[in-house]
Protein backbone atom coordinates (compact mmCIF):
# COMPACT_ATOMS: atom_id res chain seq x y z
CA UNK A 1 0.00 0.00 0.00
CA UNK A 2 2.82 2.50 0.57
CA UNK A 3 4.77 2.10 -2.16
CA UNK A 4 1.44 2.13 -4.68
CA UNK A 5 0.40 5.28 -2.67
CA UNK A 6 3.60 6.87 -2.70
CA UNK A 7 4.23 5.93 -6.72
CA UNK A 8 1.03 7.33 -7.13
CA UNK A 9 1.53 10.48 -5.41
CA UNK A 10 4.34 11.11 -7.35
CA UNK A 11 3.40 9.92 -10.69
CA UNK A 12 3.09 13.06 -12.32
CA UNK A 13 6.73 13.63 -11.36
CA UNK A 14 7.93 9.68 -13.15
CA UNK A 15 9.27 8.80 -9.81
CA UNK A 16 9.01 5.60 -7.91
CA UNK A 17 8.59 4.93 -4.33
CA UNK A 18 12.39 3.49 -4.61
CA UNK A 19 13.98 6.67 -6.50
CA UNK A 20 12.25 8.65 -4.04
CA UNK A 21 14.13 7.40 -1.07
CA UNK A 22 17.43 7.34 -3.54
CA UNK A 23 17.53 10.85 -4.67
CA UNK A 24 15.91 11.83 -0.65
CA UNK A 25 19.04 10.24 0.23
CA UNK A 26 21.17 12.39 -2.39
CA UNK A 27 19.43 15.50 -1.09
CA UNK A 28 21.25 15.24 2.44
CA UNK A 29 23.82 17.54 3.09
CA UNK A 30 26.16 14.70 4.15
CA UNK A 31 26.30 13.52 0.53
CA UNK A 32 25.91 16.44 -1.28
CA UNK A 33 29.45 16.26 -2.49
CA UNK A 34 28.56 12.72 -3.50
CA UNK A 35 28.66 8.84 -1.76
CA UNK A 36 30.22 5.48 -2.24
CA UNK A 37 27.32 3.16 -3.85
CA UNK A 38 28.13 0.72 -1.07
CA UNK A 39 27.12 3.39 1.71
CA UNK A 40 24.58 4.91 0.24
CA UNK A 41 22.83 1.13 -0.18
CA UNK A 42 24.29 0.73 3.65
CA UNK A 43 22.15 3.74 4.67
CA UNK A 44 19.05 3.23 2.38
CA UNK A 45 18.89 -0.83 3.52
CA UNK A 46 19.38 -2.25 0.14
CA UNK A 47 21.79 -4.18 -1.85
CA UNK A 48 24.10 -2.75 -4.27
CA UNK A 49 22.67 -4.93 -6.93
CA UNK A 50 19.25 -3.19 -6.53
CA UNK A 51 20.88 0.16 -5.46
CA UNK A 52 22.81 -0.32 -9.31
CA UNK A 53 19.99 -0.79 -11.44
CA UNK A 54 17.85 2.15 -9.31
CA UNK A 55 20.97 4.53 -10.19
CA UNK A 56 21.34 3.81 -13.89
CA UNK A 57 17.34 4.16 -14.54
CA UNK A 58 17.64 8.01 -12.51
CA UNK A 59 21.18 8.42 -14.40
CA UNK A 60 19.02 7.44 -17.66
CA UNK A 61 16.55 10.43 -16.83
CA UNK A 62 19.45 12.99 -15.56
CA UNK A 63 18.90 13.29 -12.05
CA UNK A 64 21.85 11.71 -10.70
CA UNK A 65 25.88 11.86 -12.03
CA UNK A 66 28.52 9.48 -11.24
CA UNK A 67 32.03 12.06 -9.92
CA UNK A 68 35.39 11.26 -9.40
CA UNK A 69 36.16 11.36 -5.93
CA UNK A 70 38.58 13.70 -5.13
CA UNK A 71 40.29 11.67 -2.36
CA UNK A 72 40.94 8.64 -4.60
CA UNK A 73 40.60 9.02 -8.37
CA UNK A 74 39.72 5.09 -8.89
CA UNK A 75 36.35 5.64 -6.97
CA UNK A 76 33.36 7.14 -8.40
CA UNK A 77 30.76 8.98 -6.13
CA UNK A 78 26.59 9.50 -6.75
CA UNK A 79 25.45 12.49 -6.47
CA UNK A 80 22.59 14.69 -7.44
CA UNK A 81 22.74 16.76 -10.77
CA UNK A 82 21.21 20.22 -10.94
CA UNK A 83 18.15 18.92 -12.53
CA UNK A 84 17.93 16.18 -9.71
CA UNK A 85 18.30 18.83 -7.08
CA UNK A 86 15.73 21.00 -8.88
CA UNK A 87 13.10 18.44 -9.26
CA UNK A 88 13.75 17.17 -5.56
CA UNK A 89 13.12 20.72 -4.16
CA UNK A 90 10.90 22.36 -6.29
CA UNK A 91 8.40 19.74 -7.06
CA UNK A 92 8.98 16.38 -4.93
CA UNK A 93 8.96 18.25 -1.64
CA UNK A 94 5.44 19.41 -1.75
CA UNK A 95 4.28 16.79 -3.13
CA UNK A 96 5.54 14.08 -0.52
CA UNK A 97 4.49 16.88 2.37
CA UNK A 98 1.19 16.59 0.85
CA UNK A 99 1.29 13.28 0.78
CA UNK A 100 2.27 12.53 4.29
CA UNK A 101 -0.57 15.25 5.37
CA UNK A 102 -2.96 13.06 4.11
CA UNK A 103 -1.79 9.89 5.41
CA UNK A 104 -1.12 11.85 8.49
CA UNK A 105 -4.48 12.99 8.65
CA UNK A 106 -6.39 12.59 11.82
CA UNK A 107 -3.21 12.14 13.88
CA UNK A 108 -2.57 13.82 17.11
CA UNK A 109 0.66 15.40 18.11
CA UNK A 110 1.32 12.98 20.68
CA UNK A 111 0.18 10.27 18.16
CA UNK A 112 2.89 10.96 15.92
CA UNK A 113 5.46 11.37 18.58
CA UNK A 114 4.64 7.65 19.47
CA UNK A 115 4.63 6.50 16.08
CA UNK A 116 7.86 7.63 15.43
CA UNK A 117 8.71 5.74 18.45
CA UNK A 118 7.37 2.70 17.36
CA UNK A 119 8.90 3.07 13.95
CA UNK A 120 12.53 3.60 15.16
CA UNK A 121 12.12 0.77 17.80
CA UNK A 122 11.51 -1.57 14.82
CA UNK A 123 14.40 -0.34 13.13
CA UNK A 124 16.43 -1.28 15.86
CA UNK A 125 15.03 -4.61 15.80
CA UNK A 126 15.34 -5.07 12.25
CA UNK A 127 18.91 -4.01 12.57
CA UNK A 128 19.17 -7.06 15.61
CA UNK A 129 17.52 -9.19 13.42
CA UNK A 130 20.55 -8.45 10.01
CA UNK A 131 23.56 -6.49 11.96
CA UNK A 132 24.88 -6.44 8.56
CA UNK A 133 22.28 -3.88 7.07
CA UNK A 134 22.63 -0.89 9.04
CA UNK A 135 27.04 0.32 8.71
CA UNK A 136 28.58 2.87 10.07
CA UNK A 137 28.61 5.28 6.87
CA UNK A 138 24.92 4.73 6.82
CA UNK A 139 24.69 5.41 10.85
CA UNK A 140 26.93 8.81 10.31
CA UNK A 141 25.27 10.38 7.72
CA UNK A 142 21.29 9.50 9.84
CA UNK A 143 23.11 11.94 12.40
CA UNK A 144 23.73 14.36 10.22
Amino acid sequence: MLHKTGTRALDKHRVTTQQWAVLGALSRPAFEKGVAVGDLAAFLLVSRQNLAGLLSRLEAQGLVEKAVDANDNRSRLIRLTETGKALWQVDMQPAIAAYYADALQGFSTDDRIHLIHYLDKMLKNFKAIDPDAGDEAADKAAAE
